[in-house]
């Protein structure tokens, strides 16, 4: 009997734990989804009326008192656009070859200002037409020169009159600035006889077909080296 009693005192702790176990997993815990995982494929499931359990948002945590100032948080007026960027330039002035009658000589450049194209005559009735930026109203010009220099990524000095100008309204203009991708002159320069004026690329390639410079002729960077490449120092070149 007594051996029969120690037997049964012994099971007890067992079947007390065995309890346990069972009203531990009696009920099932709620599912807990992270935010970063409530994708569209986890909506599908049950509806769109399902809202998942989430974690609740931890607040932030506190930033650092000193922290690396931004590199570009100052620009200079000359590289920043006045307008939104267009991703895309018009079809019409892309390069391509048109019919253009002229009496003038292949090799000539000739700039219709008002419908903002630039023409390499070619000869045999055609020419090389290619879109192109020109003077903002009030810096128009026309008149006949010779290419004088050419220049690979040239350097820009802005002119004292567009200093001032530029500084009436707030915007402060470098003395001068290297050649590179952020240059408003571009990637290459002709240079009008012994004016300031320009045929030159730009940093800003979504201002061509527009009247926006002080009275040079911008072309995408692309198009002027395609040009620069093809004239030589003293073609003629025709603004009209």
């Amino acid at each position: 009997m007594n051996k029969m009693l120690l037997l049964a005192l012994g099971l007890i702790p067992l079947l007390s734990t065995t309890v346990q176990a069972n009203d531990r997993y009696r009920e099932r815990p709620p599912v807990i989804v992270s935010p970063d995982l409530t994708a569209p494929w986890l909506m599908q499931l049950g509806g769109g009326g399902v809202r998942p359990a989430v974690y609740p948002s931890r607040p932030a945590e506190p930033r650092p008192f000193f922290r690396e100032r931004s590199r570009s948080t100052v620009q200079p007026a000359a590289v920043r656009p006045n307008q939104v960027a267009r991703h895309q330039i018009e079809p019409q002035f892309l390069p391509q070859t048109v019919a253009y009658d002229t009496e003038h000589a292949p090799g000539t450049i000739i700039i219709d200002t008002n419908n903002r194209f630039l023409y390499l005559v070619t000869g045999k009735g055609q020419a090389r037409r290619y879109g192109v930026g020109v003077g903002k109203p009030g810096f128009e010009w026309a008149g006949m020169h010779k290419v004088s220099r050419k220049a690979e990524w040239p350097r820009w000095t802005p002119p004292k009159e567009m200093v001032a100008r530029e500084a009436a309204k707030g915007h402060y203009l470098p003395a001068s600035m290297d050649g590179g991708p952020a240059n408003p002159l571009g990637a290459r320069a002709l240079y009008l006889g012994s004016t300031l004026y320009r045929i030159h690329g730009t940093n800003a390639p979504w201002s061509i077909g527009s009247a926006v410079s002080s009275g040079c002729i911008r072309m995408r960077n692309e198009d002027v080296v395609d040009l620069y490449e093809r004239v030589k120092v003293g073609t003629k070149v025709i603004v009209i």
